[in-house]
């Protein structure tokens, strides 16, 4: 058998199989070109005929100006009249509250500010003033229709909150007064400030559960002797600082310390 003509003929076949499928693939990209021309150039004369349309819609939305404005009509006439005739500027703000003059008519505050200083040259405006003048609310109208002196001053309110303390379960507050206080001076006033030490209190005592009301009046001077002969020590610190003092009753951060001999002799439960 002759082995070098069978050869010959197997690579003839596979070169013959190889130049048809280069020109199989030549002609495949050729039309997908062609079809990528046709596509572009389609979607260009689509935009092409679109584009117009779009910008000329956006170009009309930019300003719009409100029903009572005239299209003929110079707008900055609406800005004079409106600077010139408090009747019109009072219609206007009347029936346009959340509006200003300038977006009304489709101009903007640069417009406005140039038409008031050609109305009153001798006049210096800011655009920061002018701004603060045309911001509208719903109360700037309203007028108080009675006066009366408030009974108490913001310096002098005291919130009622500081003056409360709980106990640990949270069903009890409590409140306390100074009844009568000692002519002793205070101590290192450098150190603590401005002190004054109390003899005698008024301890209120509400039951939230209940709405029950305890109130007694505790001489905490003879109850600190009375700890002291009985145990030899006592806890209570009777001196109080008077910013921690108001309108008579002891704020809350100082009851621990007032109450702690009472407490400690059961005279009172908290």
């Amino acid at each position: 058998m002759d082995f070098k003509r069978y050869l010959g003929k197997i690579q003839g076949k596979i070169n013959d199989g190889k130049s048809k499928q280069e020109s199989k693939v030549a002609d495949e990209l050729e039309h997908d070109k062609d079809s990528q021309n046709t596509s572009t150039k389609k979607t260009y004369d689509i935009v092409e005929e679109l584009g117009p349309e779009v910008v000329e819609k956006a170009d009309t939305g930019i300003k719009k100006t409100l029903d009572f404005v005239n299209p003929k009509k110079n707008p900055h006439e609406y800005l004079k009249r409106y600077i010139l005739e408090s009747k019109y500027q009072d219609w206007f703000n009347r029936n346009y509250p959340n509006s200003t003059i300038y977006d009304a008519v489709g101009l903007s505050i640069s417009d406005y500010l140039s038409m008031k200083r050609e109305l009153f040259p001798d006049l210096k405006i800011t655009n920061e003033e002018e701004l603060n003048n045309e911001k509208k609310s719903t109360s700037t109208n309203f007028k108080p229709l009675t006066t009366h002196k408030a009974k108490t001053s913001f310096d002098d309110f005291i919130d009622e909150r500081i003056l409360v303390s709980h106990n640990a379960f949270g069903n009890k507050e409590m409140k306390i007064k100074i009844f009568e206080v000692s002519d002793e001076t205070a101590p290192l006033t450098s150190k603590f400030g401005d002190r004054i030490k109390v003899n005698k209190i008024i301890v209120t005592i509400k039951h939230l559960e209940t709405q029950q009301i305890e109130e007694g009046e505790f001489d905490i001077e003879l109850i600190e002797r009375e700890l002291t002969e009985k145990r030899h020590y006592t806890s209570t610190n009777r001196w109080v600082p008077t910013n921690d003092i108001k309108n008579g009753y002891v704020t809350n951060s100082r009851h621990t310390t007032l109450i702690s001999d009472a407490v400690a002799l059961d005279y009172i439960v908290f």
